[in-house]
């Protein structure tokens, strides 16, 4: 594998460990926490470790983004200040309410930038990426913000039904297994959409690298 290979390979693992990372983190901590038997107050005190491990990781994640890849995206400024603020309440009330609205804030914010931008001629998912495709038009970059749009708010409201019917760790195990790959099958599904409009063969990978944080 060549050098520029080699890179380009490292910098898309380094992004996947910054984006789902603190995840990663959450879910270890929180279940080596979680008492063997129900408890109320264990399962608080294992919500509040996880919380507390979630934040610290969130802002190593944010440095190593700025260290390894030279740049933070927006997205990743935002979703690391909302982590530390909403955690930072559910420590302090010790109430996970907070820790899982934070997604749904995270998606309906972005969701409602992206569609507004697209209604008004602007492709701001380039913005909020700080990514350029290589060939890809306006209307290609157009389209992309608006179904990312449309994909943000589709899961604020999964996130809010599955928040209402399932217990914590039932909605913390969904984040891993239910929207890691709906973001992942939705990023392939806009490749051929993508070529059409311009993107060189050789860049559809940058697809999957580049897209959008769901963590």
């Amino acid at each position: 594998m060549s050098d520029p290979e080699t890179k380009k390979a490292a910098s898309s693992w380094i992004n996947v460990a910054v984006d789902y990372g603190p995840l990663a983190v959450f879910l270890g901590v929180y279940r080596w926490s979680a008492p063997e038997e129900t408890s109320a107050a264990g399962e608080i005190g294992a919500i509040i470790n996880g919380t507390g491990a979630f934040m610290v990781a969130a802002v190593i994640a944010l440095v190593v983004s700025k260290w390894r890849l030279g740049k933070v995206s927006p997205m990743l400024w935002f979703s690391t200040a909302l982590i530390v603020g909403f955690g930072s309440l559910t420590i302090f009330f010790g109430d996970p309410t907070f820790v899982q609205i934070k997604p749904t804030i995270i998606y309906a914010t972005f969701g409602v930038v992206l569609l507004v931008g697209w209604s008004q001629g602007r492709a701001l998912l380039k913005v909020l990426l700080e990514a350029a495709f290589e060939g890809l038009s306006h209307e290609g970059w157009l389209k992309l913000s608006r179904n990312w749009g449309g994909f943000f708010l589709a899961l604020a409201v999964l996130n809010e039904v599955l928040r209402a019917q399932l217990d914590f760790e039932g909605w913390l195990w969904a984040k891993l297994w239910v929207f890691l790959p709906l973001t992942f099958l939705f990023t392939f599904s806009q490749i051929p959409m993508l070529l059409k409009h311009g993107l060189s063969f050789e860049d559809k990978t940058d697809v999957l690298k580049d897209e959008p944080p769901t963590s």
